[in-house]
């Protein structure tokens, strides 16, 4: 390849970058497990921890060089203790995939049965069966089982989980856990209702906090490690608005081992500049994180309700639509979650379609389900509140069922962005949201 072909794609490569930034800014950001960082996070995440290697625990580490890394790390971790009132934390794992794993690592064998949440009831495909590609079946090996679900609900239906488990260990096949927690996830799971009845039949309880994180750590949710989980995994950059990155979140009993699990098991370095990011939205979350979380609960709930008003099928009506930062919506009958989905984006309005719980008895794939998910968490970060969520379902009615002409929603979205370039609850937001931030000369 010429030299002068290969600078061109490489200018490209940039060209490309700036008009990505471009359109998100100009577009309404719906996905459930996205976030805007702060400027603070960005400034942290293109430091020189970034080109750095940490291998291990602070003050154990395999490599030199750590010692302004190990005090970073240490006050990431005491920052995420205070956050989550947690005897013990680690904000080495590099993803929530990353998160589970560690505790699976940890806690179970190849062989062992785990209950989780299938996927068209919510679950994640980190704890999903080895037919289906899931990280605890096809990687660690585990037997996995679903937890009864109610649709009615949109819950875990705990009569019939207390009944599947009995059935389980008269079979002699007890699930050694149970993942609490999903990628939708509308109200908090009965952690509570079940604790007891778990921890007198020695099932260890996990709790996959990915999506709610920053919901819990506002105290707006439900608080797991209160109310019985023996650990908490989560991702940093869904409601948590940080830098892509997991977190483990226990009690010292068990903190040996998950720290062998992360490594030498799990990660080798651990994305320093991420790690260090993560200790910055923790001290944002203490100081903004209940208003922020109260906020953007308020706001799906704002816009659930506006999309039912306007006769969309919003799931989960019966107890309010959510209690979370998500809404999920039944779009079959506007042609399924593919075309919904392709639909909105071309207008500026970015979601994505999901998977229903009325979706495998009806023949419906992950491809193309009967729904649609989006989340509030990014345009609460942007200061949004209830009056710009009755806006947006409108343009997503309009968009979707009434068909209007997608240019003019477009340039309704831009307005409407304009009027919020900041992000909102951090110490620090003079540069804009999306702005593109270039080194090269």
């Amino acid at each position: 390849m010429q030299g002068q072909d290969v600078k061109r794609q490489y200018d490209h490569l940039f060209e490309l970058l700036k008009e990505h930034q471009k359109w998100i800014s100009e577009s309404i950001t719906l996905i459930a497990s996205e976030n805007v960082p702060s400027p603070a996070v960005r400034e942290a995440i293109l430091s020189d921890f970034g080109n750095r290697y940490a291998e291990g625990w602070p003050g154990e580490r395999v490599y030199a060089g750590c010692k302004y890394i190990d005090q970073v790390e240490i006050a990431a971790q005491n920052l995420g203790k205070e956050l989550f009132g947690a005897e013990f934390v680690d904000v080495r794992p590099i993803a929530g995939v990353n998160s589970n794993l560690v505790i699976y690592t940890a806690f179970t064998d190849p062989g062992d049965r785990i209950l989780s949440l299938s996927i068209p009831n919510g679950g994640h495909i980190t704890y999903g069966k080895k037919e289906l590609g899931g990280t605890a079946g096809a990687v660690h090996g585990l037997v996995v089982e679903n937890i009864p679900f109610d649709d009615e609900e949109m819950n875990i239906d705990v009569d019939r989980t207390k009944q599947k488990i009995e059935s389980m260990i008269k079979e002699g096949k007890k699930p050694k856990m149970i993942v609490f927690g999903g990628s939708v996830f509308l109200f908090p799971h009965p952690l509570k209702e079940l604790s007891d009845y778990l921890k007198s039949n020695e099932i260890l309880t996990m709790y996959d906090g990915a999506h709610v994180l920053g919901l819990i750590a506002g105290g707006q949710f439900q608080d797991p490690l209160r109310e019985g989980a023996d650990f908490m995994t989560g991702s940093t950059h869904k409601t948590m608005p940080g830098p892509q990155g997991g977190i483990v979140v226990s009690f010292n009993k068990f903190s040996d081992k998950i720290k062998g699990s992360v490594f030498p098991s799990n990660t080798s370095n651990h994305h320093l500049h991420h790690m260090a990011a993560k200790a910055v939205v923790f001290a944002e979350m203490l100081a903004f994180g209940k208003d922020y979380a109260t906020n953007v609960i308020r706001n799906a709930q704002s816009l659930a309700e506006a999309l039912s008003a306007r006769g969309l099928k919003v799931i989960g009506g019966r107890n309010g639509f959510t209690e979370s930062h998500q809404v999920l919506v039944d779009v079959t009958a506007q042609g399924g979650g593919w075309g919904v989905e392709r639909e909105l984006e071309d207008a500026n309005i970015i979601l994505n379609r999901n998977m229903i719980p009325s979706d495998i008895k009806e023949g419906r794939h992950f491809k193309d389900p009967g729904g649609i998910r989006m989340g509030t968490q990014e345009l609460t970060r942007l200061g949004m509140g209830r009056s710009e969520m009755e806006y947006i379902g409108d343009l997503i009615y309009r968009t979707v069922v009434k068909k209007d002409d997608h240019e003019r929603i477009r340039s309704e979205i831009s307005a409407l962005k304009r009027k919020f370039p900041k992000v909102s609850y951090a110490f620090d937001n003079q540069q804009d949201a999306y702005s593109y931030i270039t080194l090269r000369k």
